[in-house]
């Protein structure tokens, strides 16, 4: 296990991810000027704000996907006693993202953020093409990361499309959850029949939308080259202005998220093969998530100006509720990345089922 050690002072480089960039050097990275070194350095950057010290390492998965994959990980307050909380973030986001929440929900407990496969620092191998291998493909490299990581049982925060994987571990493997927290989740309603009667789309734009359908989502990124920072943050100024309490260079963000999303897309690649255009799942979780073992309480988080909001309505998943121990709150003033926009309030609510979590009676073989 690669590793790199972070103190509020010091920092003591083990290795570094080159390794993992080798295959990718080539036209498309002198294009989208990107590469693993400034992915790293950037990110180093961000996380220079948290207070409390961190670990980075390269956690070996081995055959998941590709002949040996590596998860970028990072590890908070791991000699705590408490039940340890796992973080996975969304579509094109990276563990630096949580550089509002980490401090707070480390407090108490031990925390690690992963960068998932295919995203981020963490491996780009090619997934499969059926939408339900891919999502066995994620499930599994999350559950071979847990068994390296030594942990007997964790409490598992998914955003967006991580919320989508995240519920999806937690059909195959509850006995491994103390906790389910899915935080503005992707994937999970139906798509309506008769959406595409009921929304009005410019005539023109729906050549580029049928487009859009067969292309990765984030494809800008890279056609724009070495525009691709500036193109972040100018479209997405609204992400970046979230972390401005915290982050004084608001450009280390856009050129993060960049990098992020300018590298080899294969986690893109993955994401666009379980969709069913960009809003909804090709195997929606809504039809799933009842099944699941009722020795999983189940938090799920949204923002209240959140679009997935629109699409999937609160009260489909609180019916749901009435069957097994499924908890829904709404974060008021808060858009789809409710990480970052109350900060404050997500990491209460998080922080909140965690302690209900630390007073449940663990299984009876965490070992497994």
């Amino acid at each position: 296990m690669a590793a790199e050690t972070t103190t509020a002072a010091t920092t003591f480089e083990k290795s570094s991810d080159s390794s993992l960039g080798a295959k990718e050097k080539g036209w498309s990275s002198w294009w989208t000027c990107t590469s693993f070194e400034m992915l790293r350095t950037l990110e180093k950057r961000i996380l220079a704000y948290l207070k409390t010290p961190y670990r980075g390492s390269f956690v070996d998965v081995g055959h998941c996907v590709g002949e040996s994959d590596k998860i970028w990980t990072l590890s908070l307050n791991t000699e705590s006693p408490n039940v340890p909380l796992v973080l996975v973030h969304g579509l094109g986001a990276g563990v630096a993202l949580w550089v509002m929440n980490l401090d707070a929900l480390a407090r108490d407990r031990p925390v690690y953020a992963i960068d998932v496969l295919g995203f981020g620092r963490s491996s780009r191998p090619r997934f499969s093409s059926d939408p339900m291998v891919v999502e066995k493909q994620l499930v599994k490299s999350i559950e071979e990361w847990r068994r390296e990581m030594n942990l007997g049982e964790m409490i598992l925060l998914g955003h967006s499309m991580g919320g989508f994987i995240a519920a999806s571990y937690a059909l195959s493997y509850p006995d491994r959850l103390r906790h389910l927290i899915l935080a503005d989740p992707w994937g999970m309603p139906e798509k309506p029949k008769d959406f595409e009667s009921n929304v009005r789309i410019r005539f023109w734009l729906k050549p580029i939308f049928a487009v859009s359908k067969m292309l990765n989502p984030l494809w800008p990124i890279r056609l724009a080259g070495p525009y691709g920072a500036s193109l972040v943050n100018r479209f997405r100024q609204d992400i970046v202005l979230k972390f401005a309490s915290v982050i004084e260079d608001g450009t280390d963000i856009s050129n993060y998220i960049h990098q992020c999303n300018a590298q080899n897309p294969t986690g893109e690649g993955a994401f666009h093969t379980m969709m069913q255009d960009f809003a909804w799942a090709k195997h929606p979780m809504i039809h799933r998530v009842g099944e699941m073992k009722r020795t999983v309480p189940v938090t799920v988080l949204y923002g209240s100006k959140s679009w997935l909001l629109a699409t999937n309505p609160p009260e489909t998943l609180q019916q749901l509720g009435e069957h097994s121990f499924l908890t829904v709150k709404i974060i008021d003033g808060s858009g789809h990345h409710i990480y970052a926009d109350d900060a404050d309030a997500f990491n209460r609510m998080v922080n909140e089922a965690c302690r209900a979590a630390d007073r449940m009676q663990p299984v009876d073989d965490p070992a497994k």
